[in-house]
């Protein structure tokens, strides 16, 4: 498959949330996080860092929220040397019990909702989730940005979680491995890089990738193309549908997301299968930081020889 790229101009679009019932899809607006957020199986997380540190002054957190920032909660570790890991299903399930998610409970993930790249942190934490086979899960679309504008209320300290009991039941299809991805070149399987096209043109590499260059046969959906900074909105579904389909990406084609760690290919990966509704796409944690530290592993350009 050759190789395609698009080039986003800025996007000035507001957002259409796919609906579920109770109001709750892939994405909730802030009017509706005011609305339910005291709700006692409604969990809202805030993954914010360094909230206290903002010039939010005495009232930056939002009412009923527990705090798990995405950097520093466990929400992603190293692992063999590849950073930006999914943990341990123990680690990860005592972390969410920590929050006080139960089975029954619908959790919305807070972002501060500023440009694609920190999106990517409640888009990944929603396929954590997913993956985990919990798909009570929404995002806060817009972030903390949104909730202020609206006037959320807020409060000097996240909530106090009790702990909880959460069962994991794994929704394999929605996490590929390199194996997978492997199959994946000679097969009809699209493989979707979600990095800066400097990066997948390997003209320019991340300091986790031990050499420059992408998967034979990928295209390219750079994250920032599904987020519009300006509005702070995930794109409509009919964005995210042109946007796939500009590089060969149909709405039913299988798929794997990749980028560096796991992060920015989340948010392709949100687009595609959560706002889109592509059930055959599944996410390469890994990435090009697991997948570039096999030397028997192709690339394209190839790995230049010493």
């Amino acid at each position: 498959m050759k190789r395609l790229s698009i080039t986003f101009a800025a996007l000035a679009l507001s957002v259409s949330p796919v609906i579920a019932l109770d109001g709750a899809g892939p994405l909730v607006t802030a009017d509706w996080v005011i609305e339910n957020a005291a709700d006692e199986n409604v969990v809202v997380i805030d993954i914010r860092a360094n909230v206290e540190g903002t010039d939010l002054g005495e009232l930056p957190y939002i009412a009923h929220a527990v705090s798990a920032p995405y950097g520093s909660a466990g929400w992603r570790t190293e692992i063999d040397g590849v950073p930006g890991a999914l943990p341990a299903i123990d680690e990860i399930t005592a972390l969410i019990e920590s929050l006080g998610v139960d089975n029954d409970d619908h959790v919305v993930i807070v972002p501060w909702g500023t440009d694609s790249t920190e999106f990517g942190s409640a888009t990944r934490v929603y396929w954590t989730f997913r993956y985990l086979g919990h798909d009570q899960v929404s995002i806060l679309d817009g972030g903390w940005r949104q909730y202020d504008a609206l006037g959320g209320e807020r409060v000097a300290e996240p909530a106090v979680a009790q702990p909880s009991d959460f069962d994991v039941a794994l929704n394999d299809t929605l996490l590929a491995t390199a194996d997978d991805v492997l199959a994946a070149i000679d097969s009809d399987v699209v493989l979707v890089d979600g990095r800066p096209v400097e990066q997948f043109r390997g003209e320019s590499k991340s300091r986790v990738a031990a050499v420059p260059g992408t998967i034979p046969g990928a295209v390219n959906l750079p994250h920032h193309g599904f987020y519009s900074s300006d509005f702070a909105s995930f794109v409509e579904p009919e964005t995210v549908e042109a946007l796939a389909a500009a590089v060969g990406v149909g709405a039913s084609d299988a798929s794997i997301t990749f980028c560096n760690t796991g992060h920015w290919a989340s948010v392709a990966w949100f687009g595609l299968s959560e706002v889109l509704g592509n059930t055959e796409t599944a996410m390469y944690d890994g990435s090009m930081a697991e997948w570039t530290q096999n030397p028997d592993l192709p690339l394209d350009p190839p790995r230049t020889v010493n």
